[in-house]
């Protein structure tokens, strides 16, 4: 075989042999002296005493004012958004119904008495007819949604869905929208806030407060309110259900509240 082919075709390495003689910087030799070298004491000396200096820590990078100024806004937008969402819930909530005589059916759901609510919505059901219904038995309220659609953007948290169908012992009665807790509904929630469970009227001279100077006081705009507390149970990111607490019948609800993401 001709040694350019070979040589092209393969890999040849050198012979140690070869590569000793070639090697125009030999290392040196690892063998000891047959006769050491005398080391003068005060070289010793000098060395024992010698100290060696740490190495310094490595210097930490600066990041650029730019790179600083961006991440602080983020976290600014970061922590303003936190601060406008929900509060969580617990397993159990207080959950206060209220509205007016001729008006429609408000429900919120708060963590605790003195918390802002977490759920807040607006029925399109009167609350006299919510009224009959409590009185005839048990009354099942579910809202309903739509999921998003593939593609879309992502679904948000059930209790923060602004629009649902509503439905009262089976029978569809509207819409109810998420709603803002304004100053009125939050004088409202404050004015029952010693109420544990029951309900009632709030005086009219309350009503008064709250609506403008020309609107009158009349029955008519009295606020009707029932308040208890309520088992929660999520079923899944898209079903919760409420179940009010009523140690007078033995365990079992008189209103339940179902949350559904269909």
């Amino acid at each position: 075989m001709d040694s350019s082919t070979s040589r092209r075709h393969f890999h040849w390495t050198q012979k140690v042999g070869s590569q000793e003689e070639d090697d125009p910087c030999p290392l040196p030799s690892l063998k000891p002296s047959s006769e050491p070298a005398e080391l003068d004491p005060d070289e010793i000396k000098k060395k024992k005493n010698r100290v060696v200096s740490p190495e310094p820590p490595p210097t930490r990078r600066k990041m650029p004012a730019v790179a600083v100024a961006r991440l602080r806004s983020v976290l600014g937008v970061f922590a303003k958004n936190r601060s406008t969402l929900s509060p969580c819930l617990g397993s159990r909530v207080i959950g206060t119904l209220f509205g007016s005589r001729r008006g429609h059916v408000h429900f919120a759901f708060q963590r605790d008495p003195n918390s802002e609510p977490a759920f807040l919505v607006e029925l399109a059901t009167p609350i006299a007819g919510l009224v009959k219904e409590m009185a005839s038995g048990l009354v099942r309220i579910a809202l309903e949604c739509d999921k998003e659609k593939e593609g879309e953007k992502k679904a948000a948290r059930l209790l923060e869905e602004p629009l649902w169908r509503t439905f009262c012992n089976g029978r569809k009665s509207g819409f109810a929208t998420k709603k803002d807790c304004g100053a009125k509904e939050m004088k409202i929630l404050k004015a029952v806030e010693p109420i544990s469970m029951g309900a009632g009227v709030l005086p009219r001279n309350y009503e008064a407060e709250t609506e403008s100077p020309q609107s009158e006081a009349g029955s008519d705009n009295e606020i009707m309110y029932m308040r208890a507390r309520f088992e929660r149970i999520v079923g899944s990111k898209d079903s919760e259900a409420f179940y009010m607490v009523n140690p007078d019948s033995n365990g079992t609800p008189e209103l339940s509240f179902y949350l559904l993401r269909v």
